[in-house]
Order: structure tokens, then sequence, then C-alpha cells
């Protein structure tokens, strides 16, 4: 059982979290990631190559860098999510039609979700202290 004073990991991972556009950075980076992954696979598999190299390889690893700096640093996050959804769309053309659609659609959702965020907005009461408010009134 944690000491009543320190924080537990999870605590301080969920601080971590909600300081930040998490989900959107997640799944900007796991977006690119997948397309990355798609590059790999064997020539019975790959659909379209594109541009033969280079830029099938550049844009989803600049995908995965930006998820990353949508992570750590939040405070350009605007600049970032536009850059990336530029980024997952032109995936489409150069990556086996966006790592077949999966990691063009994680990199767009994710996008969208960090331009969305707010980050001086309060943090939404949980279900589970929902229910001890109610409980204990």
């Amino acid at each position: 059982m944690a000491e009543p004073g320190r924080r537990t990991a999870r605590a301080a991972f969920r601080e971590w979290r909600g300081r930040r556009p998490f989900w959107g950075g997640l799944l900007l980076a796991l977006g690119g990631a997948e397309i990355l992954l798609t590059e790999k696979a064997s020539l019975k598999v790959v659909m379209h190559i594109g541009m033969q190299g280079l830029a099938g390889y550049l844009l989803p690893a600049l995908m995965l860098l930006l998820g990353l700096l949508v992570l750590f640093n939040p405070a350009q996050r605007l600049f970032y999510s536009i850059v990336g959804v530029l980024v997952a769309l032109g995936s489409w053309l150069t990556s086996n039609l966006g790592g077949f659609f999966i990691g063009l659609l994680l990199g767009i959702v994710g996008s969208c979700l960090a331009f969305g965020w707010l980050p001086d907005q309060e943090a939404r009461v949980s279900r589970r202290q929902r229910r001890r408010e109610r409980a204990g009134a």
C-alpha cells in the first residue's frame, strides 16, 4: 500500500496525461508507426509503393515524430496537428494508400483530437467520484 504522502506511479501518469493532448498525440504516432510497418510488407501485399523510397518513409516518420512532439511539447500542438493532418493526407499517395487506410485514419483523428484539446479546461469528474459524492450526500 502506498504511503499517504506519496503519489503512486499511476496517479503521476494520470496527472501528466491530463496536462497534454495525450490521445491525439498517441493516435498520430500510432498512425505513423502503422504506415511505417506496412512499408515493410511483402510485395504481394503492397498495393502502391509511391515515389519509390524517400517520401514513402519520410511522411510516416514525420507523423511519428509529430505525435511525439504533441505529447512532449503541447504548447505547439496547433502547428503540429495541422502539419500532422497534412502529412497523413499526403501518405495516401506515398505509402500504400495511407497504410491501407488505417494509419491515415489514425493520423487524421489524432491530429483533430490534438487540435481540439483545450489546456485550461477543468478536469472532468469521474463516474467513481460522482458515485462517491452521491453516496455521501
